[in-house]
């Protein structure tokens, strides 16, 4: 099962990297969103998937009693959503209000928005 998940995190990664390079401002921000699933997704399968007991202790705190489920990955990836939803939410703004200004979904039409007197950014590498 691990495998499966190892995999699926890969295609997330990868979906992730190839739709944050492209040039359309809403696909590079679902790349960031899909970015942040992908690693929370490590995080969750780095924690050791188990169908074990919940990690509540009875008795002696110091008495582990079989395979316990892990909370900190999951108290990790529940805070990363929380980071991730309002991230996501600015950049939402800030794409919507750079839309509004510049007229422009497209990053090299971004790009021919600014000022003729500064110095101009590589157009090819």
């Amino acid at each position: 099962m691990d495998a499966v998940f190892a995999i699926l995190v890969g295609i997330f990664f990868a979906g992730a990297i190839y739709l944050i390079l492209s040039r359309s401002l809403v696909r590079m921000l679902l790349g960031i969103v899909l970015l942040g699933n992908a690693v929370n997704l490590l995080i969750f399968v780095a924690g050791r998937l188990t169908r074990a007991a919940p990690p509540i202790l009875a008795g002696a705190p110091g008495a582990l009693q079989g395979p316990l489920a892990n909370p900190l990955p999951q108290a990790l990836i529940l805070t990363a959503i929380v980071i991730g939803f309002s991230m996501f939410v600015f950049l939402i703004v800030l794409g919507f209000r750079a839309y509004q200004s510049l007229d422009a979904d497209n990053t090299d039409h971004m790009r021919l928005a600014e000022p003729d007197d500064q110095p101009q950014p590589p157009l090819g590498y």
